[in-house]
């Protein structure tokens, strides 16, 4: 009987040289379990099942009679698979890189916008500021030459009034003078006459703002003595009213007493 020629198949554990026997001989023959005694293969077959049970869907290839295992081939088509797998990744990597990258340009664009949109909104601000300025200085402006011309007609309006105060002062008092001319002039009439003939009328045209303010002091002091003699002499003529009604009653009481009814009526 020729000697078998050594082939490799695959083994779960390690890959051991078999015989090839001739075909009419059983293939179990070829299996590490299926030489020896019966204990041998007992004990094979439950080491198997130990060792086995860590990858359980992996089964015992059958291999086909009388022919060869290529591992050559399984290991091209393993590198083939391998290089296959390998630039699906490659693809996947660049597919997902470039969705990174136009994401990337569109969140860039986003912010070059929104800057611009910001710069675009702060200039029409300060711009809107500038001019709020304007029109707030150009308003203060308006107004400060509005109180100035108002305060200049005041200014006018009370010269005015104080020189019309001022000959209407004068025209009364000469009316006063020529309504008294027909009568007995006293001595105090005729000092008074006198003072009024040397008291000359009131230039105030030249005067500035702080001298008319003076004057318009001075006569308004002037107007106050006056004012306080008058009350004084009115009330010293109340008075005197009073004083000779008090006397007529006290005639009219002694008269009536006596029997005299001559009436006395009382002084007003």
């Amino acid at each position: 009987m020729a000697k078998p020629k050594p082939v490799w198949i695959l083994n779960p554990k390690e890959l051991q040289p078999l015989y090839r026997y001739p075909s009419s001989l059983s293939l179990s023959l070829s299996l590490p379990w299926a030489q020896g005694s019966d204990k041998t293969k007992c004990q094979t077959q439950k080491k198997w099942r130990k060792c086995s049970k860590f990858v359980p869907n992996i089964s015992v290839p059958k291999m086909p009679d009388g022919e060869k295992v290529d591992f050559d081939d399984i290991h091209r088509k393993r590198q083939e698979k391998d290089l296959s797998e390998l630039q699906s990744l490659i693809e996947s990597h660049f597919i997902q890189r470039k969705k990174e990258e136009e994401e990337l340009i569109t969140l860039v664009n986003r912010i070059e916008k929104r800057r611009a949109e910001r710069a675009e909104q702060q200039r029409v601000r300060a711009e809107r500021e500038k001019e709020r300025q304007v029109r707030v200085a150009e308003e203060k402006e308006r107004k400060e030459a509005e109180d100035q011309r108002r305060k200049h007609d005041d200014d006018a309006k009370k010269k005015k009034a104080l020189t019309n105060m001022t000959h209407q002062y004068g025209g009364v008092q000469q009316k006063s003078e020529n309504r008294k001319g027909a009568k007995k002039q006293t001595e105090r009439e005729k000092k008074k006459k006198i003072l009024a003939d040397r008291r000359k009328p009131l230039n105030i045209d030249h005067l500035n703002e702080d001298k008319l303010k003076e004057k318009a002091s001075e006569m308004w002091q002037w107007m106050m003595e006056l004012e306080a003699e008058k009350f004084d002499l009115s009330e010293k003529l109340k008075k005197q009213k009073y004083d000779i009604n008090q006397l007529l009653t006290r005639v009219q009481d002694h008269q009536s007493a006596k029997g005299r009814g001559k009436k006395m009526g009382r002084v007003r």
